[in-house]
């Protein structure tokens, strides 16, 4: 049947709105109104393959869960239709959907569905990938609501290659200085990579080198240029993104990037100033402006360009992962000149130490508002040493957390910082902590290895991080009743998706209903994770590589795999978005979402994130035979 109106209904819903004409026009022409009364079973795993492909016009539909897939219960409303998988591997659906009032549904015919599928390159890459498609919808809406900000911009998504505009100027290794300098001169740049006879770039040479490694070190011009070069350049594939970029310049405080084809050749080379057009503010020069600021007041100054190109980042619709890691990245550096600032007025000499980053901080996961969680791990050669050596690095972590307080960076509710006597520790003692807590796991021991067991060296001899990396390792790894009591403890918290609505909120007295998404969200994810990559013996701690690490041990599928990412991700984004928002108007950002000002597309979406922590969930519970939540 030709039906106008069925038209009209899926051109404001996704993934229909994106369809090709023809295809939404065939989904018209062959759909059929269904009704059903309350309480009626549209589809479950005892009535065989699903005839139709439903989509909900009015009304609700409740849906659970098998318990053999964790028995989770969720709704789906107006726009959203079920179930794409059974029909997609033309099986029973293993969820049982019930009408939770009157409802009305478009029926395509399952035959007509797999034509679809036929027709549409749009809709079969839907089907084949749910989640992710979703996502990018979310992040085509985002992006249309900021349009006249990012058509001023370059999208930091794009290939890195769409900024080379000119062939790379280049000499041998064994070129001469002068050579290199004239070649400079001539082609008026201020920058020359260095090639091997294949072409592979095995250095670069700038402007800022001339005085250091030329004037004061007395090169002479006959000199080969690779006696003055800098080695290991930074170079990334022409297919990597600008973000990229922008992060390998953050992280390693350098000003070019190299660009080379699959085989490794040099075809270009971007440069600070190649970003500082897109962006109206440079990463290196929000590196350099912490690394030179004199003072504290002037790295507090510095911060606020690490939020606004944050900012810039998350309109544009790069992905929470990238834009954490940037935070992440810039608040080291902010650390890092705090406490160079700070050690002329302390006597540190001669002390083996490292300032540890824990939580979200040691995850590389921090969002535009975070507070301290720190702490330092030395050395001494004698105990008899121990008790002076550990006053002096205390009030010197005092004066650290004080002046990272006031450049943004609140003082830890909990008090753990550096500043606290019970987390500043020599090796051995960081080392007996971590062994009670792996072999005593009460409940304050399960609370401390949730956020002591993500950690990394930001300043200092970093080797005290890795030594105390390996002893947990060693000590966790192999213990599965410590494993297990973590993972029943990341069960705790369940995801927030009610029975008969789609959300569990909370509330204070007259306040608006809201969902805490770092509690109740993101923690979900990094708390699973973190039990996984410890029974694996993964050292990194940021979610995303634990769980890219841990997905055969969980034995995900590489597709399932990513879709447990993407709903992390997802999170995390909503999270960013939420602070900018909270930011924008004059409040401390928080973590306290309402899910009332999602529009319908982002709520689909936050409800499949908490599916995907769920099943998350479900794995924990069939590796470690843990009761279901």
């Amino acid at each position: 049947m030709t039906d106008i109106s069925a038209n009209d209904f899926l051109q404001r819903h996704a993934p229909f709105d994106r369809l090709e004409p023809e295809a939404r026009q065939f989904i018209a022409e062959h759909v059929q109104m269904l009704n059903f009364p309350q309480g009626q079973r549209l589809a479950g795993p005892d009535t065989g393959r699903p005839e139709y492909l439903y989509i909900i016009v009015r009304g609700a539909v409740h849906v659970e869960e098998s318990a053999e897939s964790g028995g989770a219960h969720w709704t789906l409303s107006e726009g959203e239709c079920f179930p794409v998988g059974a029909l997609s591997g033309e099986r029973p659906t293993t969820n049982v959907y019930l009408a939770m009032d009157e409802v009305a549904c478009y029926g395509l015919p399952a035959k007509h569905f797999a034509a679809l599928v036929d027709l549409s390159k749009t809709f079969s890459r839907y089907c084949s990938n749910y989640l992710s498609n979703l996502l990018k919808e979310s992040r085509r809406h985002l992006q249309t609501r900021v349009t006249q900000f990012a058509a001023e911009q370059q999208s930091l998504a794009a290939e890195l290659s769409q900024l080379v505009k000119r062939a790379p100027i280049s000499v041998p290794a064994d070129a001469t200085l002068w050579h290199a300098l004239e070649m400079m001169d001539q082609q008026k740049i201020g920058s020359i990579a260095v090639v091997d006879a294949a072409g592979i770039p095995v250095g670069i040479f700038t402007k800022s080198d001339v005085l250091k490694r030329v004037v004061l070190a007395k090169a002479q011009p006959t000199q080969a240029i690779a006696s003055v070069m800098s080695p290991d350049p930074v170079a990334l594939s022409e297919t990597a993104r600008i973000h990229d970029a922008i992060f390998a310049m953050a992280e390693r405080g350098v000003r070019h990037v190299l660009v080379v084809d699959a085989a490794g050749r040099l075809t270009g080379v971007v440069s600070e100033r190649d970003l500082f057009a897109l962006q109206k503010i440079g990463v290196g020069y929000i590196h350099q402006a912490i690394e030179s600021a004199p003072d504290v007041d002037g790295v507090a100054q510095s911060i606020q360009s690490i939020h606004q190109f944050a900012i810039n980042m998350l309109t544009q619709g790069v992905g929470a992962d990238q834009i954490t890691r940037f935070i992440s990245t810039l608040n080291d550096a902010a650390t890092k000149r705090i406490i160079e600032i700070n050690l002329p007025a302390h006597d540190l000499a001669g002390i083996e130490w490292s300032w540890l980053a824990f939580g979200s901080e040691g995850r590389e996961e921090q969002t535009l508002c975070t507070d301290q969680d720190n702490g330092i791990v030395f050395q001494c050669s004698t105990e008899v040493d121990i008790p002076s050596t550990k006053a002096r690095l205390i009030a010197f972590a005092q004066a650290v957390n004080a002046d990272l307080d006031r450049c943004g960076y609140p003082l830890c509710e909990g008090n753990i910082m550096a500043g606290n006597p019970q987390w500043c520790l020599t090796l051995d003692q960081w080392r007996q902590r971590f062994t009670d807590w792996v072999l005593k796991p009460e409940p304050v021991a399960l609370l401390h290895a949730n956020i002591f067991f993500d950690f990394r060296a930001v300043y200092g001899r970093t080797a005290l991080a890795d030594d105390l990396h390996r002893h947990l390792f060693g000590m966790s790894q192999s213990n599965t009743g410590f494993q297990r009591m973590l993972a029943a403890n990341a069960l705790q918290t369940a995801p927030p998706l009610g029975t008969f609505r789609d959300f569990v909120t909370e509330a204070e007295s007259g306040g608006e209903p809201y969902i805490d998404l770092k509690k109740s969200g993101a923690r979900l994810f990094a708390d699973a994770a973190r039990v996984f990559a410890l029974a694996e013996g993964i050292e990194a701690a940021n979610t995303v590589q634990r769980l890219r690490h841990t997905a055969a041990a969980m034995g995900n599928s590489a597709d399932g795999n990513e879709a447990l990412i993407e709903a992390f991700n997802f999170i995390q984004l909503l999270r960013l978005r939420h602070q900018y928002a909270e930011i924008g108007q004059g409040r401390r950002g928080d973590n306290r979402f309402p899910p009332a000002r999602l529009n319908q597309l982002d709520r689909r979406i936050l409800k499949e994130a908490f599916r995907q922590a769920r099943r998350l969930q479900q794995r924990l519970t069939l590796n470690y035979q843990l009761a279901v939540l």
